[in-house]
């Protein structure tokens, strides 16, 4: 069959506005794996497919159209197929977006990854669907790429205990424990078994070089059904480290909470904003009668609380900023010594001993002139920290 040659849809020198040259008249399971691979050659971010409208991907920021014709119901269908399965229609009816990793593997030495979300729309009346896949990097950043400081370098690594990393959606929570996950490995001695439970997987590390590690990533819920679950497994494992992506529920806190009382590192994120609001947050999650002892469970086992934010850079880009808080021997002590209650303004005063508030943070980086007045401002304003 003949293939029509690229529509441009852009006059001129700019040729990102060039639809795929192999596009077929329907999409078949066999055809989107090209496709994919096409728009990330073109260097696309993000893919968007949607029902009654062409795929579009974004490429330095802006929406282009990388097919011609809009997606039909037997498009799309086939899309849901080859991204998820025979189940992705059904459970779109019942009400459930769907978060999932896919992978292309062009060659055996080459892996393509995308993060996926599949959501239910309304379009032209009907049920339909989006489908937005994130290309994924090959390899975790460095600290040294995230700049991260120094003193959350140190004590990211406790022989046992709890790291806890925050932040709104979007934030870079995952790509700073991935950061922190690839120091680990890289270390001379590497660290022994890594266990990891993550909805989706987004990096890998099969190109750390770590020959006295053993790294296993199990997806939510694709290969365990939840995180509580995942935390359980990892104790019949005999692991070193445990991460658990999202500490969303009382079951995994204190999944969490156990798991580094039986001498294992814990890495986990939730969506909180600031130190204190964080260990308040956690201890909330559970019932009133099981508060005063699961709160004071977490304290003994929490090393190092980091949240971070990721703001718009003056000369483009993003940066993070972080709040932390490192929780050695006498902090803890002194916090076991009062009522539960009494923690959150303590350890606020605490911060600027034991780590740095975002107010501090976000002045050094305005100073710096790497964001604006408005974001500083409301940096400052995020975390209710005082300076």
């Amino acid at each position: 069959m003949a293939t029509r040659k690229p529509i441009s849809l852009a006059k001129g020198k700019d040729n990102y506005a060039v639809t795929w040259p192999d596009e077929p008249p329907r999409f078949t399971e066999d055809t989107i794996d090209p496709f994919l691979l096409w728009s990330v050659k073109k260097g696309a971010s993000d893919i968007s497919l949607q029902s009654d409208r062409p795929i579009y991907h974004e490429l330095d920021g802006v929406l282009y159209p990388g097919t011609y014709r809009p997606l039909d119901a037997a498009d799309m269908a086939a899309i849901l197929q080859r991204i998820y399965g025979p189940e992705a229609q059904a459970r779109l009816a019942s009400g459930n977006d769907l978060d999932l990793s896919y992978e292309i593997r062009p060659d055996r030495y080459t892996r393509i990854r995308f993060r996926v979300n599949i959501t239910a729309i309304l379009s032209k009346g009907r049920d339909a669907a989006q489908v937005t896949m994130r290309v994924l990097p090959n390899e975790p950043p460095s600290m040294k790429d995230l700049n991260i400081e120094e003193d959350i370098i140190k004590n990211w690594a406790p022989r046992q205990g709890i790291v806890i990393i925050t932040g709104p959606t979007g934030s870079g929570k995952t790509t700073l424990l991935a950061a922190g996950n690839r120091m680990i490995l890289e270390r001379p001695h590497g660290c022994g078994k890594m266990l990891t439970y993550e909805a989706p997987i987004e990096y890998v590390y099969d190109v750390v070089k770590s020959p006295r590690s053993l790294v296993a990533q199990t997806e939510i819920p694709r290969h365990l059904p939840d995180f509580a679950k995942g935390v359980r497994n990892a104790l019949r494992r005999k692991p070193n480290i445990i991460l658990v992506g999202e500490a969303r529920d009382k079951e995994t806190i204190s999944a969490a909470i156990e798991a580094a009382q039986t001498g294992h590192a814990v890495y986990t994120t939730t969506h909180t904003t600031g130190v204190a609001a964080t260990v308040q947050r956690m201890i909330t999650s559970f019932d009133a009668a099981e508060r005063s002892e699961r709160a004071y469970a977490l304290m003994e086992t929490l090393r190092m609380v980091v949240t971070q934010m990721l703001v718009p850079k003056k000369n483009g880009g993003r940066m993070g900023v972080r709040e932390w808080m490192k929780f050695p021997d006498e902090v803890r002590e002194k916090l076991l010594d009062m009522d539960f209650i009494e923690w959150p303004p303590v350890i606020q005063r605490m911060m600027p001993n034991y780590g740095q508030t975002m107010n501090v943070s976000a002045g050094k980086a305005f100073d710096a002139g790497l964001i604006d007045r408005r974001w500083y401002l409301i940096l400052t304003n995020s975390t209710g920290g005082g300076g």
